[in-house]
């Protein structure tokens, strides 16, 4: 765990000093977390006003105009972010202690703790193998796009590290650390309003592990509506509406908090980021890490093994591909590929590693795949690194002699022009055959008592 865990963080950090954009180190909605840490760590409140007027950005945002995305939210021309206030809160003691670079460093031991969390869950409570599970985590974690998301300031990754580590909660057999997992339940709601559906199927886990004791269930359910209530009552209160997005410039504009999930709602024309949160030429994960090719049929395969905890895990899964497929305002965006899902990217990781299992030629297939994908990502963080590339405005035109080659069987979802509805379909097609396949060649045994089961035992009398 320790082993993988730096690993992930050494790898994330060097892109340390990589551009997001032209003119600037940290961009787009990055600048609004780290002016929030700033003001934490100095003012205690989430006013940003005068640091937007003192231009406290400048550091890591070299250009003087900057999207402020807020507007006054009374009349002494108080400005809060339009974002939820977990990540500035976990930002504000690097950022005081380091600036810019202290929040960096700090995105990347978020990432190496979740890479060791994951080990933690797949080992001691999925039952899996520590080989090779830790070795197709690490390819993983260094990997796009959970090594990226351990670089730029985003809660998606605080957010993966709040699911792996409810998960480890939830699924542990000792029922006194209910109140671990009713904190981090409640915490994925203060990292982003989007991820309540995540912490409501955690929830939804915490209350089956204790189901047989009526007490504690009364207590957590008591709990966990106080803090739903507060949630709501210090929204209204503080931003002036239900989420944090009443306060920002655009939805003031557009007349509506709710414009966040888009003034033109077309469910069925987001239908087709089902696959193209997969395949996407630019935004895609199996884009930048083709190994996410087999994700589904490896979930498949754990769900036909009958995995330990299988429907928590399949719960999360299915919530956050639907969250980032149809609620979702854009799968493309400012940001590196696979932001929407990186919270439960760690499942699918976990879900290959126990796909792997035993088998030698598996384990050397996810290690070549990532390699490709490790490679990829440190020559664009060189580019990124030297002025020639940024990892957010034009990373797709990156020197990696892969990318182009790869990226011409992937269809672009933005352009969706010509053949892109040709290959998203013949992908659809190969993606659903190989679930298919998997579910009729695998026999549903269960898997063998591990760890996970183990811990259940009683331990010697002695002890």
């Amino acid at each position: 765990m320790v082993l993988v865990g730096l690993l992930t963080m050494v790898t994330a950090l060097l892109a340390l000093d990589a551009r997001a954009t032209y003119g600037a180190r940290i961009s787009v909605d990055e600048p609004q977390y780290l002016l929030t840490a700033i003001s934490l760590a100095e003012d205690l409140d989430l006013d940003i006003s005068d640091e937007l007027d003192e231009q406290r950005f400048l550091p890591f945002h070299e250009r003087p105009t900057l999207s402020q995305q807020t507007t006054d939210v009374n009349e002494s021309g108080q400005r809060l972010s339009p974002h939820d206030p977990l990540l500035p809160v976990l930002l504000a003691a690097p950022m005081e202690l380091a600036g810019w670079i202290g929040a960096r460093i700090a995105m990347a031991v978020m990432a190496g703790a979740t890479a060791a969390a994951t080990i933690f869950v797949g080992v001691r409570r999925l039952g899996l193998a520590v080989w090779p599970t830790a070795p197709v985590v690490a390819a993983l974690f260094m990997s796009p796009p959970l090594v990226a998301f351990g670089n730029q300031i985003y809660p998606a990754m605080p957010a993966a590290l709040t699911i792996i580590a409810g998960l480890a909660v939830v699924t542990s057999n000792d029922r006194r650390r209910w109140w671990a997992g009713t904190l981090l339940v409640v915490a994925l709601p203060w990292l982003s309003v989007k991820y309540v559906p995540h912490a409501g199927v955690l929830a939804a886990g915490l209350l089956w592990s204790i189901r047989r004791d009526r007490v504690l269930v009364r207590r957590t359910v008591g709990m966990l509506a106080a803090m739903g209530v507060a949630y709501l009552a210090l929204h209204r209160g503080i931003w002036g509406g239900w989420t944090v997005y009443a306060s920002g410039d655009h939805f003031v504009e557009a007349g509506s908090e709710w414009q966040v999930v888009g003034s033109r709602f077309n469910p069925w024309g987001r239908t087709r980021r089902l696959v193209g949160l997969l395949v996407d030429r630019g935004f895609g994960l199996a884009a930048w890490a083709p190994v996410f090719l087999a994700a589904p049929a490896a979930m498949v395969h754990a769900v036909r093994r009958r995995i330990s905890h299988w429907p928590l895990l399949v719960g999360l899964v299915v919530v956050g591909w639907a969250m980032a497929t149809w609620i979702a305002l854009t799968m493309h965006g400012w940001w590196w590929p696979g932001r929407q899902v990186v919270p439960i990217v760690p499942i699918l990781v976990l879900g290959l590693a126990h796909a792997v299992g035993a088998s030698r030629g598996r384990l050397a297939a996810v290690m070549m795949a990532s390699a490709v994908s490790i490679a990829g990502w440190l020559w664009l963080v060189v580019e990124a690194s030297t002025g020639r590339r940024t990892l957010v405005f034009d990373f797709r035109d990156t020197g990696y002699p892969w990318y182009p080659v790869w990226s011409r069987l992937l269809p672009d979802h933005e352009r969706f022009e010509l053949g892109d509805p040709v290959l998203t379909i013949a992908w659809t097609i190969v993606l659903l055959a190989t679930m298919v396949a998997v579910w009729c060649r695998t026999s549903p045994t269960d898997v063998p008592v591990s760890g996970a089961v183990a811990e259940a035992r009683p331990a010697p009398a002695e002890a």
